[in-house]
């Protein structure tokens, strides 16, 4: 009988998975971005509305896919040391608002305070203790919860790129960010090109509707993978690195088809738990380790993202994510 695996040790055993190969993660690359670009085309030479439409649905779920390529590049997992994907690199990451310093900076936080309490909730959504809430102002309750509403959420384009990765970002350290306010005038500028030059179409179908696409979905995912049923959450000094990323990351089940233009993001407890594993190489990880198949899962149904959506504060009596409803309850 083998003896399971726990805490460093675990990280330590997967440390042989955690190395690219170098002539997949360029295939990866190279084809995404290919097929990207190929329907980005798409959308402007479509006969029709219908293939312009279904040309932009598949340009905002590729730019997906393409944002993991990036993400895992920033983490510096795949095509470390090569010039020339710095440079697709940064030009993609100014493309979707996350210029590579504002990006690697809040991600990197929040790889190293997932889960904390009483932590700046810079790259992450906030959360706060049940006792907490019911201090805060009439205000405060408002704004903590629309930041967590669904709405706030499915427009990810605005709130959480435009506003909380780029202007919060230049507003807070203009020297140190000015990259966002490129990346925001870069962004605009191409914006308005396309909608006087071309038409409202090219405007539409090319650029805002795969931007909404992805950076909803990309907002969602990021949300659900940390605010889903059974997650935890530690005070400062209980807080573990390797328990954090195994107790407070879900498992998101999927399809092979989202699988792929997800770029295995879902198995994000395993992702929390070794960052350096290549985007492809985490299905392989799972299989292996038996002691990252009993983890949480959660899938991207109508029935579990309205059980993610309805949790809101963290109960330290019951150590649980709780609702509204159950914060009512709880104060009368």
């Amino acid at each position: 009988m083998s003896t399971m695996l726990l805490g460093k040790n675990l990280i330590l055993a997967t440390k042989p998975f955690a190395k690219e190969i170098r002539s997949k993660s360029w295939f990866h690359t190279i084809s995404t971005l290919s097929l990207l670009i190929l329907s980005l085309a798409g959308t402007l030479v479509a006969p029709v509305i219908i293939f312009k439409l279904l040309c932009s649905v598949l340009a905002g779920l590729l730019l997906i896919r393409m944002f993991i390529i990036y993400h895992d590049h920033q983490h510096h997992t795949i095509l470390t040391h090569s010039k020339i994907a710095d440079a697709i690199m940064t030009v993609f990451g100014m493309y979707m608002l996350s210029p590579t310093s504002i990006w690697k900076r809040s991600h990197d936080h929040h790889h190293n305070h997932n889960s904390k309490l009483f932590s700046a909730s810079i790259g992450s959504y906030p959360i706060v203790t049940r006792k907490k809430y019911l201090e805060m102002s009439a205000a405060q309750k408002f704004i903590y919860l629309a930041v967590r509403h669904p709405v706030t959420i499915a427009l990810g384009y605005f709130s959480m790129f435009i506003i909380g990765m780029c202007l919060r970002s230049f507003i807070s350290n203009p020297r140190k960010h000015y990259d966002s306010l490129i990346a925001l005038i870069l962004h605009f500028t191409v914006a308005v090109c396309l909608f006087v030059f071309i038409g409202w179409q090219a405007w539409f179908f090319m650029f805002f509707l795969p931007f909404i696409i992805a950076f909803g979905m990309g907002a969602y995912l990021f949300y659900a993978q940390h605010n889903f049923p059974g997650v935890e959450f530690y005070e400062n000094k209980n807080w573990v690195y390797e328990k954090a990323a195994l107790e407070s990351s879900s498992f998101m089940k999927m399809s092979p088809v989202m699988e792929w233009f997800t770029g295995n993001i879902g198995y994000h407890h395993i992702h929390h738990l070794n960052s350096k594993i290549p985007f492809y190489r985490l299905p392989e990880v799972m299989k292996h380790f038996e002691e990252l198949q009993n983890c949480k899962i959660t899938r991207l149904t109508p029935k579990d993202m309205n059980a993610c959506f309805k949790l809101k504060v963290w109960d330290q009596e019951s150590n649980q994510m709780i609702g509204v409803k159950g914060l009512q309850k709880m104060h009368a």
